[in-house]
């Protein structure tokens, strides 16, 4: 394991209340040992609107690259420029020092055009890594960006069909939409615990309690655990602050902002972010005719990310969490140079 890769984990000042995901970059490491040995091939992912679906149907296993390491983002500097975003840049960095073993094990990555230092920066990594960029349609409500959406996933199963030579068949893609939606649901109704008076765990404890891979059985086995132990476990702390955040994702080890602010007296009741709750509130229809066009309807509806525009739907969320969530106050993070996020 590099260096980096673990700092994230020991920079974690909150007592794990899961040995499971305490562990989790070595999870995952056993994880993607098995699954070369069986000739599965790891598929890189750099945004939540990559359908992990498709390439678990494929046989991929899929596995988020966002960086957060300050330490990579010092690096990418030789070659970004430094007032850039700072996932960005750690993403890069890892690229560019080769020092994330994921990113280093990947048959693919996996991109998206979502912000414009991402685009820029996915053409640089293109330089020497394989990359598929998918072309998202900005403008929410439109049908003809639905179905370009459709198309652009269309042409993305074939390559991966192509490219891993498998087929990518209606049961198979079922099959990974009923395990990612098991995997939604436990995750949701672990977070849901924060609705109470006095939650049984804290935002932070609950931000560690997923994986970078995609619906590992043990992943499933330890939210079912959990569900059943938390509920009876003592609160956290009494009468603190409610706190709903909202803005950037929180990239593996870049949880200062949550730790700062629950060492004050707050707990973050409800994450919004990508590394929260918005990957999970909503499930895709299962048992499709065409899961292809459920996929691309979900992906395109009900990820609102403020590089679609109008992006009224993320407002929508933010009251309904406020208020099924009892929030006291709302802080957003946003990072340095996030244009879209900033102007929300």
């Amino acid at each position: 394991m590099s260096k980096s890769c673990k700092c994230g984990c020991e920079n974690s000042k909150v007592e794990p209340i899961s040995p499971h995901f305490e562990n989790m970059l070595e999870n995952c490491f056993c994880s993607m040992a098995k699954a070369k040995e069986e000739g599965m091939p790891i598929v890189g992912i750099m945004c939540e609107f990559t359908p992990r679906e498709i390439i678990m149907a494929a046989g991929g296993i899929p596995v988020c690259l966002c960086g957060g390491s300050e330490e990579m983002s010092a690096s990418a500097e030789k070659h970004l420029p430094s007032n850039l975003c700072p996932l960005i840049k750690s993403t890069y960095g890892f690229h560019s020092e080769k020092e994330n073993p994921f990113l280093e094990e990947a048959a693919l990555i996996v991109a998206e055009t979502t912000c414009d230092g991402k685009k820029k920066m996915f053409e640089l990594m293109a330089e020497t890594r394989p990359m598929y960029v998918l072309e998202l349609p900005q403008k929410h409500g439109d049908n003809d960006g639905l179905a370009h959406w459709q198309a652009e996933l269309g042409k993305f199963k074939t390559f991966l069909e192509k490219r891993f030579k498998t087929s990518i068949t209606k049961k198979k893609l079922n099959h990974a939409i009923s395990a990612m939606n098991e995997e939604r649901r436990l995750r949701l109704s672990l977070a849901e615990l924060m609705k109470e008076d006095n939650p049984p765990l804290s935002g932070r404890e609950l931000l560690d309690i997923k994986s970078l891979m995609a619906a590992l059985p043990g992943d499933i086995a330890e939210y079912k655990r959990l569900l059943g132990s938390l509920r009876s476990r003592k609160p956290v702390r009494r009468g603190s602050v409610r706190v709903l955040m909202t803005g950037v994702p929180m990239a593996h080890g870049a949880e200062q902002v949550m730790e700062l602010v629950e060492s004050q007296g707050g707990t973050v009741v409800a994450l919004e972010s990508c590394s929260g709750l918005k990957p999970v509130l909503n499930t895709v229809p299962e048992k499709q005719n065409d899961p292809m066009k459920a996929l691309a309807r979900h992906y395109f509806e009900n990820i609102p990310c403020p590089v679609i525009t109008p992006n009224t739907n993320r407002f929508d969320s933010l009251r309904k969490l406020a208020s099924d969530f009892r929030a006291d106050c709302v802080i957003e993070l946003v990072w340095h140079a996030c244009t879209t996020y900033d102007v929300e």
